[in-house]
């Protein structure tokens, strides 16, 4: 099994911070445009069509993040269950660099575009 510690409360900490700091950013990119603001593609590119763009981009991004953001999320369930540092799809150890890379994998390498 990984050697971090399931109840290592640093661990916990950063996956709660990265939690909010992943709500924040999704909610800055949902947020509806202002009041009166018009978006729409015509036959020339101007600020209409760059903002109609930007929005697409911005919802990319936020699909993204919020996929992240389950995975986070799912993390800190594993936590409260034990079962912090196991792969979901297989149940082995998730390697100790990979949690200290990015501590909400939830899957192992092999199993990591699962």
């Amino acid at each position: 099994m990984s050697e971090l510690p399931i109840d290592d409360s640093g661990t916990r900490a950063e996956l709660e911070a990265k939690a909010t700091e992943l709500r924040t950013q999704i909610a800055d990119l949902t947020r509806p445009p202002e009041g009166g603001a018009t978006i729409g593609f015509g036959k020339r590119i101007g600020e209409g069509t760059t903002q109609a763009i930007q929005q697409m981009a911005d919802a990319s991004t936020a699909q993204t993040l919020a996929e992240v953001l389950d995975q986070v999320e799912r993390a800190l369930t594993k936590m409260d269950s034990g079962t912090y540092g196991l792969c979901d799809e297989c149940g082995t150890p998730i390697g100790d660099a990979r949690l200290e890379f990015r501590p909400w994998s939830v899957r192992c390498v092999d199993h990591a575009d699962g």
